[in-house]
C-alpha cells in the first residue's frame, strides 16, 4: 500500500480496499490517465474533499505510473527523545517534526541526523529505528514534486538547550512531553499527524 499526502488530504494506492467508506472515493487503476491528470489538477491545489483510494492488483507499478511526471525528491528527519521529553518545531506557523532534503549521496539516517542537528542547535542524536515513510505532493517553480521522507526514532543525552534555525522559517524549538502530544495535533499537518500516530502506537507495543 503506498499512501500519498495532496494538500492535506490522502491518496491510498491499495490491492484490496476493505471496508468501504461513506466519506471517501474508490477508482479502480484501469484508467491510469485519468487519475493522474486529477492528481496533477490537485497538485495545483485543487482541494481535495475526502479520500480517495486506487484499487490495483500492483500498487508499486501503479504509484510509478500515476506520479511518473513528478519530480522525486527524497528527505529526512525524525523526533528525537531526551529522557521523558520529545523534541518538535514551529515552522511558519505550524508545529512540525525536524527533517530536511537529503544532500547528494547522502543516505537517509545520515541525512536525519544532520537536518536535526541544523534545525534544532543540537549534537549528535543517535537513531535508534525507523518509524515511518511517507509521501507528500506540491508545486515549486511550477513544477509538481513529490517527497519521500524518512522517519526515525532517535535518542538524545546532550544538553536540553536549544537554537531555532530561523533561515529555515523555525520560529521555535520546544521539548515536549508525551502527554502533551495534543498540542502538536492542534496544529500540524495530517501528514505529520499520520507520524505522530506511528510512532505513538510504536511506543504503546514498546517498539521504541
Amino acid at each position: 500500500m503506498y499512501k500519498v499526502f495532496i494538500d492535506n488530504t490522502p491518496l491510498y494506492i491499495v490491492e484490496e480496499h476493505g471496508e468501504i467508506l461513506p466519506n471517501a472515493v474508490y477508482i479502480h487503476s484501469e484508467n491510469i490517465l485519468g487519475i493522474q491528470q486529477a492528481i496533477f489538477a490537485f497538485s495545483k491545489k485543487v482541494k481535495l474533499a475526502c479520500p480517495v483510494y486506487v484499487v490495483t492488483n500492483n500498487p508499486e507499478s501503479t504509484f510509478a505510473k500515476l506520479f511518473s511526471g513528478f519530480d522525486i525528491i527524497e528527505a529526512a528527519g525524525g523526533i528525537v527523545r531526551r529522557e521523558d521529553r520529545f523534541l518538535f518545531i514551529k515552522r511558519n506557523g505550524f508545529w512540525d517534526i525536524p527533517k530536511g532534503k537529503l544532500d547528494e549521496g547522502e543516505t537517509p539516517e545520515v541525512g536525519a541526523v544532520r537536518e536535526i542537528e541544523e534545525e534544532c542547535g543540537i549534537a549528535g542524536p543517535t537513531i535508534e529505528k525507523l518509524i515511518t515513510v511517507t509521501y507528500h505532493t506540491y508545486k515549486l517553480k511550477g513544477k509538481p514534486k513529490i517527497k519521500k521522507t524518512y522517519w526515525y526514532a532517535l535518542n538524545y543525552e546532550g544538553p536540553k538547550e536549544l537554537v531555532a534555525q530561523e533561515e529555515e522559517g523555525i520560529t521555535k524549538v520546544k521539548w515536549f512531553k508525551r502527554n502533551e502530544f495534543d498540542k502538536i495535533r492542534a496544529k500540524t499537518f495530517n501528514s505529520i499527524l499520520d507520524v505522530l500516530l506511528t510512532f505513538d502506537d510504536q511506543i504503546k507495543l514498546n517498539i521504541y
